[in-house]
Order: C-alpha cells, then sequence, then structure tokens
C-alpha cells in the first residue's frame, strides 16, 4: 500500500477536526420574537427576564446555537439531560454576555470553564401543548435533573400594561435587559411569531424633523423639543436626549434624526423618545 504525502495527511486532518468540533450543521427549527406593541391583553401572557446570553437549541443529543453551529461541551455539562429538544439560553449571569459567548465559540474548553454557566430553559418545541402547559413540563425536567446546569427561567403572570412597566423597570434598574412574554395558549411555531414578544427598554427607529418648539426656563431661546414624523405618518415631540450645543443648533426642518424609545403608547406614539443622533447628510 503506498504511502499518503505528509501535506495530504496533514489536510485530512485538519478537515477531519473542522467538520467533527466546529462544523455548522442545518440551523435548528427554533421560533423567533416579534417586538411589543400596545394592543396585547398582558394578563394573557407569561412574562420573564430577557437573558442576555447567547442562544441554545438542545436536540436531545447536542447544543447547537441559533445558526446551527455545534457548541462543544464537556460531558460532565449535559449529564441528565433529557433527549428531547430543548430551546433555551447558555448564561452566566446578568452583563456577561462577551465572556459566554467566548466561551461558546472555544473548542478547547475544559468542565471547570463551563462550571457557572446555566441552559436556562425557555421552551419545549417539540412539546404538542400550550405554552403554560410546556412551562409545566419544563419545571417537571427542571425538578428530574442535577440544576447545576440545567434550569428553567421562571414565568409569572402580570396584570397590566402599568405593572408590565414596572417589571421592565425592575429588571433593567437591576441590569438586565428586558422581559420576553409568551402567550399563554400558543403553541410553538417555527419562525417569526406573534404570540412571543421581546420588550427591551430602549429601540432605534429614525423620524423626520417637522418643526421645533421653543425651550423655556434654563433653556429660554434655546431649542424646547423637536417635532418629528414617523414613515408611519405618527406625529410627536422629542424634548430630550440633546447636548447645550445641539439646543443651540438643533437639527433642521426635513432632517432626519435617529431616536430611541421605550415601547409604544397605546396610541402607537414612541414611549419616552430620547434623540440620539442626526443622520449625515447625503
Amino acid at each position: 500500500m503506498s504511502k499518503i504525502p505528509s501535506v495530504i495527511f496533514s489536510l485530512m486532518i485538519a478537515l477531519y477536526s473542522l467538520t467533527t468540533h466546529s462544523a455548522v450543521l442545518s440551523k435548528p427549527p427554533i421560533q423567533l420574537a416579534t417586538q411589543y406593541q400596545p394592543d396585547i391583553t398582558v394578563a394573557e401572557y407569561l412574562v420573564s427576564e430577557k437573558l442576555d446570553g447567547v442562544r441554545g437549541y438542545w436536540d436531545g443529543r447536542q447544543m447547537l446555537t441559533r445558526s446551527g453551529r455545534k457548541v462543544v461541551l464537556p460531558a460532565s455539562f449535559t449529564l441528565g439531560f433529557p433527549e428531547v429538544a430543548i430551546d433555551g439560553e447558555l448564561w452566566l449571569g446578568r452583563n456577561q454576555f462577551e465572556h459566554i459567548s467566548a466561551l461558546v465559540r472555544r473548542l478547547d474548553t475544559s468542565a471547570e470553564d463551563w462550571q457557572q454557566v446555566k441552559f436556562m430553559m425557555f421552551d419545549l418545541p417539540d412539546h404538542p401543548g400550550t405554552f403554560v402547559e410546556r412551562y409545566l413540563a419544563m419545571q417537571k425536567w427542571a425538578e428530574q435533573t442535577d440544576p447545576t446546569h440545567l434550569q428553567v427561567i421562571k414565568q409569572d403572570t402580570v396584570a397590566t400594561t402599568e405593572a408590565l412597566f414596572d417589571r421592565l423597570d425592575s429588571v433593567v434598574n437591576a441590569g438586565g435587559e428586558g422581559l420576553m412574554l409568551h402567550f399563554k395558549q400558543a403553541h410553538y411555531a417555527v419562525g417569526r411569531s406573534e404570540y412571543i414578544v421581546k420588550l427591551k427598554p430602549k429601540y432605534d427607529a429614525e423620524a423626520v424633523v417637522i418643526g421645533h418648539t421653543q425651550g423655556k426656563g434654563k433653556y429660554r431661546g434655546q431649542l424646547g423639543a423637536l417635532i418629528v414624523k414617523t414613515p408611519a405618518g405618527i406625529v410627536f415631540n422629542i424634548g430630550s436626549g440633546f447636548s447645550d450645543k445641539q439646543r443651540e443648533n438643533p437639527p433642521l426642518i426635513g432632517s432626519v434624526i435617529t431616536y430611541q424609545y421605550l415601547g409604544l403608547t397605546q396610541k402607537g406614539t414612541p414611549r419616552f423618545a430620547s434623540f440620539l443622533r442626526e443622520r449625515p447628510s447625503q
């Protein structure tokens, strides 16, 4: 038998290592959230904290990222995990996204590296029941498994929109990212779903300046607020987020600005809108 040239052999080994350890498989069939809208009935949803980790999909045998890349985990991490599909979040704690993201991408990790990581369950893609039924099933799985690495994200009912935003403020003030809302009677549906909603403290959007209002008090003679119009035709004022220089020389009428806001009001107006920047002219 002829010998395989060393260069070709090395390439074969490298290719095998690549396909075995860091291969991108097909993307997992997951459900994706839509943004919060003010017309939902909050009490019909279960509410949980939106964790700032890395989306993980346990297919019963291995962990995949949202893009389909296999996560190299020590055997001790998944010991006792059920042989069912679980949608969840690989999480190290609040404000630890960069650390967990880097760990997920590594191929040479140890059990010690993963010691503090939790796989936080938030759904069971193959379960035929409603979200309430799936949540109960996840709680049972969590009770039957060592909680060192497998836990379920706590879900609560929130009665009113006011209570929802109070909850959001509490989570954000504690260093959290936002909230997730799951429609209680919804079944798991792959793709973008109106029955799973994310509510984060700030969204970015653009609007056209159509007017100015005069400032009062310390801002007398300067800009008080911009009157802006969104692409959907919503007109509202933005009175915060400006530097003193911007109040003296505000964006001109007709210019496009980017603003941040916290959800929408019942009328569809951006809630707590704040000026972010002016888009440079072309």
